[in-house]
């Protein structure tokens, strides 16, 4: 009788080269490779090459002998700004991957795949090998179930819009009745119902019922009555998140390099007294726009740390240079830099609040740090993300859909200082549970542990049936 015990489990890991996907699933690769899983991590050449300029990355995961980079050559590697942009690098994935990933399933033993949910073709590209695909998604729980509606929304009439009142309220997606409106639905949602992004959202979404199952990066406290909804359609679920907020490391996975000068800065501001603003890393905003945001952060009257991406400001006439009065003038209350160490800065005791796109990640790091926030939505899952801060989790105020000064004054000196009180109290109490959930006993503990016996199980199995 053979008595050799069995090897580490080993599992493919192929996020979308984006920098909030690329970011959350190297989190969920460390949690497992501190299980002692053996993980083969698919990733841009693009992708790979920042993380290698601009980050420790690569000497903390090759600390672990079960791990590796496999990178993937030949894909688009141009801006994703827009759906048509998304829809080219998409396309390019699924042509370079889909047999890249199926020789990988075939050639060598693995547990499993876990495949960023926001890509079908992993899917097609898994069947007949025996290898269970894990979906993770790695946007909120309510904008997936959003996304997951999107044919009832349809059926019901409620896409394409009808009228201009992008107040109207949706009433159609189980669990939002009573204050989900029109402009909280992505942009796309905006458009005819043949809008090719919308239709891919769709089925990509709905195809998550051929997963083995779901995780999410958020916690049941957070999204429970959300989370229900989906279970009926999704019964497999791991809500595992916030999941930077397991780690004890503070490795950084940014394919933007780090300004940390900026954490000098804030050391010398007083406690709870700086706006903290960035916009993401595919935000984009015209000239116009910016120049608003800058008198809406001088007219506050602020401290303000402002994050402006070389590539933040839409090229507009040849200049895509940010204009030298945004930088002359805020000398004496703001600081500007091109990238910051987030979790860091949204820890620092001087962050009074942050002003964001609403990201998944960014939404997740404000709300364990227990930060108020003021959210200016730009696209996918930011515009529900941000309903939910104001309506439902009462962390701060949204303010999608409008780019005014005066607006964006009053919004930023009602969250820090008319309704301080309200929205830190609310945050506070958010940031406990939060924190909570991943410390032992709590619920994505419990779910992370649940993750990793089941892929142990499956490698086990597959190994008896090739014993067999």
């Amino acid at each position: 009788m053979d008595t050799k015990p069995p090897s580490s489990p080993h599992v493919l890991i192929f996020p979308l080269p984006m920098q909030g996907h690329v970011n959350s699933m190297l989190k969920l690769t460390e949690l497992l490779l501190t299980a002692g899983l053996h993980i083969t991590f698919l990733i841009s050449a693009k992708d790979h090459d920042r993380l290698f300029r601009y980050t420790t990355v690569h000497g903390h995961l090759n600390s672990y002998s079960g791990f590796r980079f496999h990178v993937i050559h030949g894909l688009y590697e141009g801006p994703v700004d827009t759906g048509d942009k998304l829809t080219i690098l998409f396309d390019s994935l699924s042509k370079v991957t889909t047999p890249l990933l199926r020789n990988m399933l075939l050639d060598s033993p693995v547990a499993c795949l876990i495949a960023d949910g926001i890509m079908a073709f992993p899917l097609d590209a898994a069947k007949g090998t025996g290898v269970p695909v894990f979906f993770f998604r790695t946007v909120s729980a309510c904008a997936f179930w959003a996304y997951f509606c999107i044919p009832d929304l349809v059926t019901s009439g409620d896409i394409p819009f009808q009228g201009t009142d992008m107040d109207k309220q949706i009433v159609n997606v189980k669990g939002m009745e009573g204050f989900l409106r029109q402009r909280d639905l992505p942009s796309f949602f905006r458009s005819d119902v043949n809008n090719v992004t919308l239709q891919q959202i769709a089925n990509v979404t709905r195809r998550t019922q051929e997963s083995h199952a779901l995780i999410l990066n958020t916690f049941d406290e957070l999204e429970g009555p959300i989370l229900s909804e989906i279970r009926k359609y999704c019964p497999n679920i791991y809500t595992i998140g916030p999941l930077h907020a397991h780690l004890k490391s503070t490795s950084s996975n940014n394919l933007f390099e780090e300004d940390k000068t900026c954490i000098g800065w804030l050391d010398q501001q007083s406690p709870k007294s700086v706006l903290y603003v960035s916009f993401g890393s595919i935000t984009t905003l015209t000239r116009e726009q910016l120049i608003e945001f800058w008198h809406g952060l001088v007219n506050s009257g602020k401290r303000f740390l402002w994050v402006i991406r070389e590539d933040l400001l839409l090229n507009h006439g040849g200049d895509n240079k940010v204009p030298s009065e945004v930088k002359d003038v805020t000398r004496e209350r703001g600081y500007i830099v091109g990238w910051v160490p987030q979790q860091e800065v949204l820890a620092h005791p001087a962050i009074s609040a942050f002003l964001t796109h609403n990201g998944w990640n960014s939404t997740l790091e404000s709300i364990v740090e227990g930060v108020p926030m003021v959210s200016w939505p730009f696209f996918a899952d930011q515009q529900i993300n941000s309903r939910f801060v104001e309506a439902v989790w009462k962390l701060g105020l949204d303010m999608k859909d409008t780019c005014d000064k005066t607006i964006i004054a009053k919004m930023i000196k009602e969250v820090m200082d008319v309704k301080i009180e309200d929205f830190t109290k609310s945050a506070n109490r958010m940031a406990k549970l939060a924190r909570e959930c991943v410390s032992k006993g709590g619920s994505s503990y419990r779910n992370l542990d649940r993750l990793i016996k089941d892929i142990k199980e499956m490698s086990v199995r597959s190994t008896d049936i090739q014993v067999n």
